[in-house]
């Protein structure tokens, strides 16, 4: 199977200047700054696209108007790239940009409001409990794994790349792990654990229009796919579109369900668990700026269908819009 993104249809210079927004001040600065940033400004320029760094957390967005810039790459994840502010601020710039707008980039950051919506149409997503900053106490912690049994997962609901999670097995390490994903966020998420397999699926494109790419299974050592195993160790194996196809085509139709209750466009990635339990496939979350380095999955899904690192990146670009132009 190959996907036809109609690149060479794209003229690199008809994209005017443009910037790839890297680094920020969010927790996962460390990957946009050194590997996604990077790699997507390396793979615009070997395209010809007149294009430059910029670093939101050491010059003002206004600058962008200055130096003439008529499209923005977004290369940042986590808070402050993801959330709907800096696409906020280039909507009032009228600088497109790559990805989802405003309310979606801000809904699918937020974890549990993501889970509220995903309910409220019938899409599966693990049990869970909201712990706000006044529900924090050990008896109301201690309740948790009573509704939802252990093991349970407790992570900040605002925050990426497993940052601030943790796989809690008994009572009593609870108060560690939600004091843990309290030091990122002011509400923590405790979420029914998921004994099973690890999936994640890419979706290209926007309403009707949008495709899913092949589902990757995620194989990662000791079932630990952390911060370190994503991004620092070349231990986890990725099987991308290899699972029947028939069960691939019906997780595909429901990432693109969760993908436009939510309203995404130009870009996303699904993460999704295939219970031992039951068989079934829950919705973990969306991602709206996916990673783009050399472990990402969505440009090893990409490279499984015909469309090669610097395509993808080329044609991201091209899809650039402000909500206005959606």
């Amino acid at each position: 199977m190959t996907l036809d993104l109609k690149i060479a249809s794209i003229d690199p210079k008809a994209m005017g200047k443009v910037a790839v927004l890297m680094g920020g001040n969010s927790a996962e600065r460390e990957v946009s700054a050194t590997m996604s940033g990077p790699g997507v400004l390396a793979a615009l320029q070997a395209r010809g696209v007149d294009v430059l760094a910029f670093d939101p957390a050491q010059r003002s967005l206004h600058e962008l108007q200055a130096l003439g810039v008529q499209r923005a790459f977004i290369a940042l994840h986590g808070r402050g790239g993801e959330d709907g502010t800096v696409q906020g601020a280039l909507e009032l710039l009228r600088i497109p940009y790559t990805g989802s707008g405003v309310m979606a980039s801000a809904i699918a950051m937020d974890k549990i409001t993501t889970k509220r919506l995903w309910q409220s149409v019938g899409l599966p997503t693990p049990r869970w409990v909201s712990l706000a900053k006044h529900q924090q106490q050990r008896e109301q912690l201690m309740a948790v794994p009573d509704e939802l049994g252990l093991p349970v997962f407790v992570k900040p609901p605002h925050e990426g790349s497993s940052m601030g999670a943790t796989k809690v097995n008994g009572y009593s390490d609870m108060q560690e792990a939600v004091a843990l994903a309290a030091r990122f966020d002011s509400e923590v998420l405790c979420e029914e654990f998921i004994d099973g397999q690890e999936f994640t699926c890419a979706v290209l494109g926007q309403g009707e229009a949008a495709v899913a790419l092949p589902v990757v299974e995620i194989c990662a050592e000791q079932g630990n796919y952390d911060y370190q195993n994503k991004y620092f160790t070349n231990s986890t194996v990725y099987k991308v579109g290899q699972a029947d196809p028939q069960w691939q085509a019906q997780v595909q139709q429901l990432v693109l369900q969760a993908y436009r209750v939510l309203g995404c466009r130009g870009w996303g990635r699904a993460d999704l668990m295939l219970s031992r339990k039951d068989g079934r496939v829950y919705l973990l979350e969306m991602n709206t700026s996916p990673g783009m380095t050399s472990h990402s999955l969505v440009p090893k899904a990409a490279a499984a269908v015909g469309v090669s690192y610097e395509e993808l990146c080329l044609w991201l670009l091209s899809q650039a819009r402000l909500d206005s132009q959606s």
